[in-house]
């Protein structure tokens, strides 16, 4: 079965840190380019970071710009999401989302993905 699973997350202070994980099952991670969004009740999901096949090029939102870092590890089959400085407005489900597509990441919205994970919760305290 082909499938993204997600690690990772939890309860932390304002100006901790926290790393997510998202590990490829029944399918090889370096054929995809990965996204992460999250998602707070009543607001639209948004785009996090991504990270690109082949080059491993990334893109970042504005809003977590130098506080987050995208990497993977083809060998492992995962993609983490190390956040540092998190701060209340960060708290969210977040979800990793794997794509087949050639095209940048920082291009693609939700459709243009094919996998999901599960989702993890990140909360954030003041």
């Amino acid at each position: 079965q082909l499938q993204l699973v997600q690690s990772g997350g939890g309860l932390v202070q304002s100006g901790g840190s926290l790393n997510l994980s998202c590990a490829a099952s029944g399918l090889t991670l370096e054929n995809l380019s990965i996204g992460w969004f999250r998602q707070v009740p009543g607001k639209e999901r948004e785009g996090v970071s991504c990270i690109n096949r082949g080059d491993g090029s990334t893109w970042y939102t504005d809003s977590v710009n130098g506080r987050f870092t995208i990497s993977r590890d083809n060998a492992k089959s995962t993609v983490y999401l190390q956040m540092d400085n998190l701060k209340p407005e960060d708290t969210a489900v977040y979800y990793c989302l794997g794509s087949r597509g050639h095209s940048y990441c920082s291009e693609y919205v939700i459709a243009d993905y094919d996998y999901w994970g599960q989702g993890t919760q990140v909360t954030v305290s003041s």
